[in-house]
């Protein structure tokens, strides 16, 4: 029998990021207090939803601080009616299956190269892909990339399934955390 995850409904206020050059392009909303500790993770969680009354599926993205953000592109926004400082209302769950990450190029090839990582690559989960792939992708210099590509199927052929050491909240190493709001 599948079990159905409850609602989680709030009200939170959008905001422009800071950062983005074209106003209007996307916006964010972080969720209260209270509506992230009912979620299953403090890490990136996939949830379904509405927000005003519109239909969507979107991966929430922890903000360091033991909660969540929520990344509103323009389609979500102008169906939601909305725009940047004002209060929209959500009702979302958990989904009930995570979706398959991009996998960037550079693996996609390292790991092609690679039969024994691929092999495993293939048996472990969504979340766990998304886990290394995320751990690459954070590096802040090509090299550093390139060698923990390398490290990656080199871990993956010996049989390693989760990236060690890598804080999927960003509370302890600051590897996530929400926009700066321009507004």
């Amino acid at each position: 029998m599948t079990q159905t995850a409850s609602k989680i409904r709030f009200k939170a206020r959008l905001f422009r990021p800071a950062a983005t050059a074209k106003v209007g392009s996307w916006s964010f909303l972080t969720l209260p207090k209270n509506a992230s500790a009912k979620l299953p993770s403090r890490g990136m969680t996939t949830v379904e939803g509405t927000i005003n009354g519109f239909a969507f599926r979107a991966t929430l993205e922890p903000d360091g601080q033991r909660g969540h953000w929520l990344k509103v592109n323009r389609k979500m926004r102008e169906a939601a009616g909305a725009d940047a400082g004002d209060v929209v209302t959500l009702e979302i769950a958990p989904a009930a299956e995570e979706p398959e990450p991009k996998v960037p190029v550079d693996l996609r090839k390292a790991l092609a190269a690679a039969p024994k990582a691929r092999a495993l690559w293939s048996d472990i989960t969504p979340i766990a892909r998304r886990d290394w792939i995320h751990w690459i992708v954070s590096a802040k210099q090509p090299e550093t990339r390139a060698r923990r590509i390398k490290n990656a199927c080199s871990m993956l052929a010996g049989g390693t399934r989760r990236v060690c050491c890598f804080d999927r909240s960003g509370f302890y190493s600051n590897s996530f955390s929400s926009p700066k709001t321009a507004i």
